[in-house]
């Protein structure tokens, strides 16, 4: 007589199914706008990707924990700490502003030290302690000196960060008196929670990850960012932490993150204006046991191709979320002298208040495309030069094209994402950059940013 199957679900399976509910949860509850008291909330942007923060995968020997500090206001998470497992290595990209922040400098010099044992990285948000003088390296160093001894680790293996306010000294009694609590709240499953800790301006929390197989095993990479305004690219233009379980050497793994940047974040712009505070951090744990190899191995080409994916789509959310947006643009340069000059183009046209407020009010003036090109300082053939919104030609050889419709190029224009593409008629070199339009949402958020 056959045996009956029982009908209970094993228990193992169960708590698996409750975790994932407990996440899913808190990516909810993450993606809901969240006030500072007395200020409404703002609306969510209209570029945010559906569904709210997306299902990460967890990384082993990374937990996250959040707390609310009252930086700036009370009554909202503001403080996130992520801890990181013994021996991970760990790589940074900071921003080359000559007004950056005392957190920067302090984890500019911690990058590529030998420390082996675990790690800490704390990020506040609502006050930048930039340009806060002597005070503001007292109180990364009291910072960086209490999460080492709250988790029993090195205080060189600790690394700040600080969003918000420029100038203003920073409260960090009010985060210290935080560590014993954001320690006790530790979890692996606290990514979506430390990605709304760290929002300033944002509308909504960022977060990619990705599984990618090397070698028959699987390796995960997920990541959090920030960014609203202040998003230029030189550097990694806001806050942004990744984690992978994959085991790579220091040296390899700075080299990987620096290549990802130049392919993302050096590509995005928002206002043109570098932050004092970009810090882009990426730690890897090992946890998978899979070994990553030289840049040209099969594992080194399948891991830096999900890094940079990873990178890119964060990338793309802080545009996505850039201040007052309703419209998400790629500028497209082909035909340029080198890859310098294209991305020199393509910025030209990203930041150009010309372009970007036309883009806002939906018209399709291409001619402010054509200024912005000339400006920039790029090499290009004005009489072989032609321009291209969607897949609409609008000029070509330098002329107006002979077919061109301007209630076609205007229907276009009303979509939620454009493209915008130009052949610079010298070469063969290309660039892609991304941007959003211009709104008065801009000025209506940056003219009331520190009440």
């Amino acid at each position: 007589m056959a045996k009956k199957r029982s009908a209970k679900t094993p228990r193992k399976t169960l708590k698996k199914k409750l975790k994932k509910l407990k996440q899913r949860l808190r990516g909810l509850r993450a993606a809901a706008p969240e006030a500072a008291p007395g200020k409404a909330a703002l609306p969510v942007s209209p570029l945010a990707p559906p569904g709210g923060f997306p299902d990460l995968p967890a990384i082993g020997g990374v937990r996250f924990a959040v707390a609310s500090a009252g930086v700036r206001y009370a009554g909202r998470t503001d403080v996130m700490l992520a801890e990181i497992a013994s021996g991970s290595t760990v790589a940074g990209v900071f921003t080359t502003s000559a007004t950056r922040s005392a957190a920067v400098l302090d984890c500019e010099a911690k990058i590529g030290g030998k420390g082996k044992g675990g790690a800490a990285i704390l990020v506040n948000s609502g006050n930048a302690n930039a340009f806060t003088g002597r005070d503001g390296e007292e109180a990364v160093t009291t910072l960086c000196k209490a999460v080492a001894e709250t988790l029993g680790i090195e205080p060189d293996r600790v690394y700040t960060a600080s969003t918000g306010v420029i100038g203003e000294p920073l409260p960090h009694d009010r985060i210290t008196a935080r560590l014993a609590e954001l320690r006790d709240g530790l979890a692996e499953d606290g990514i979506a929670a430390a990605g709304r800790a760290i929002m300033t301006t944002d509308t909504f929390p960022k977060g990619a990850g990705v599984i990618v197989e090397i070698g028959g095993k699987p390796v995960n990479i997920a990541g959090i960012a920030k960014g609203s305004g202040m998003i230029a690219p030189d550097m990694a233009t806001m806050l942004a932490y990744v984690f992978t379980d994959a085991k790579v050497p220091p040296t390899r793994l700075q080299s990987m993150l620096a290549a990802s940047v130049g392919r993302s974040f050096n590509c995005i712009t928002v206002d043109s204006d570098t932050s004092t505070s970009d810090s882009l951090m990426l730690a890897a744990t090992g946890a998978s046991g899979v070994s990553i190899g030289a840049l040209n191995s099969e594992s080194g080409k399948a891991f830096q191709s999900a890094l940079d994916a990873v990178l890119l789509n964060l990338a793309h959310l802080v545009v996505r979320d850039g201040e007052g947006a309703t419209k998400f643009v790629e500028v497209a340069i082909t035909g340029a002298a080198s890859e310098a000059d294209a991305k020199k183009a393509g910025l030209a046209i990203a930041n150009s208040p010309l372009v970007k407020t036309a883009i806002a009010g939906e018209d399709a003036n291409w001619g402010r495309v054509v200024m912005a090109v000339g400006k920039s300082g790029a090499r290009a053939d004005r009489d072989k030069m032609s321009i291209r919104f969607g897949d609409i030609t609008v000029a070509e050889n330098g002329w107006r094209a002979p077919d061109y419709s301007e209630d076609d190029t205007s229907a276009y224009m009303k979509n939620r994402e454009l493209k915008l593409a130009v052949d610079l008629g010298v070469g063969n070199a290309t660039a892609t950059v991304w941007t959003c339009d211009l709104t008065h949402g801009y000025i209506d958020i940056n003219a009331d940013y520190r009440s």
